[in-house]
């Protein structure tokens, strides 16, 4: 199974209160539903490729309202040839709409009423129903972090925007393919999100293989640091005993002053030596204090000479 569906999937097991339920519901609806309107009927259809979330549906419906449901089942007929479940509510569908505050006298509502997210608990369980219906997370094994919601209009954009921010989830829009997309990108944020959906067995898979990751790659650009000044400080080394090997072919090491005879002995000494370690190798061997600064300076002396003589 994917990482989203093993979310879905333990989202779907928790145990709610009735107002809960309600919130979850309202978002199951509006995001797998439609209603259809004949002559003799109406009808409410809810629509699901997940086992999982129309068995939690049917729980939902029955719990709540205890009407009389019709399931079928439909196999696609593209490649995967998935299943489809559907759910056709055979009884008070308007009223139902109504309680679960997606439905007025104006008709369909493009996002439900305030009163169904009014408390906090709610408002998680809401996010939850969302997810289950139309989310999406990608496994913390891969390098991009993405969790998203695809809206069922702009309106409804901007109530999941403020249920977002009401948890301090700091969620964007895109628009794809004519959708409304609400999404997360940061790590941990999509964790925070985790949690407050109540994914708490998938939140420590997440955190755990995210932080196992990011310390592996920390160790990695840590190791390619170190290498890097390795390499830097090989390559001044070389460039100092190339100047040196020009005055000394050129005769004239005797006549250089004694301080960069010292740092040239230094040199030769210890090829592979950073500027930091000379300076504290001359201490060692002279009792004299040299900065780094110190001995770049006379390097850059010795750069000199070596430049006229070549």
């Amino acid at each position: 199974m994917s990482f989203t569906t093993d979310v879905k999937h333990e989202i779907a097991q928790i145990g709610l209160k009735d107002c809960c339920k309600k919130a979850e519901l309202s978002a199951l609806i509006q995001l797998c539903s439609t209603l259809n309107i004949s002559s003799d009927a109406v009808n409410l259809v809810v629509k699901t490729e997940n086992a999982t979330i129309a068995k939690r549906i049917w729980i939902l419906l029955k719990d709540l309202y205890n009407v009389e449901t019709q399931l079928s089942v439909m196999k696609k007929m593209n490649l995967k040839k998935n299943n489809i479940y559907y759910i056709r509510i055979l009884e008070k569908p308007i009223e139902i709409l109504e309680d679960l505050g997606l439905y007025s006298k104006r008709g369909l509502l493009d996002a439900p009423l305030m009163k169904i997210v009014s408390n906090e608990c709610c408002a998680k369980s809401y996010l939850a129903g969302a997810f289950m219906a139309t989310g999406s997370v990608n496994a913390p094994t891969k390098t991009n972090y993405h969790l998203e919601i695809t809206a069922a209009s702009s309106k409804h954009v901007d109530f999941l925007i403020k249920l977002f921010n009401r948890f301090n989830l700091p969620a964007k829009v895109i628009v794809r393919r004519s959708s409304h997309v609400v999404y997360l990108k940061a790590a941990d944020k999509i964790a925070d999100f985790l949690k407050v959906i109540g994914a708490f067995t998938a939140l420590l898979k997440y955190e755990d293989i995210r932080i196992s990751r990011d310390f592996n790659n920390s160790l990695r650009r840590l190791d390619n640091c170190e290498v890097a000044n390795e390499m830097k400080t090989l390559k001044a080394a070389q460039s100092q005993l190339n100047d040196i090997e020009i005055i000394e072919k050129a005769g004239k090491l005797e006549s250089l002053d004694s301080k960069l005879q010292d740092v040239i002995k230094l040199r030769k000494e210890n090829p592979e030596m950073s500027l930091i370690e000379l300076s504290e190798k001359y201490e060692q061997e002279s009792g004299v204090i040299m900065s780094k600064s110190g001995i770049k300076h006379r390097f850059t002396k010795i750069r000199e000479i070596a430049s006229k003589l070549s």
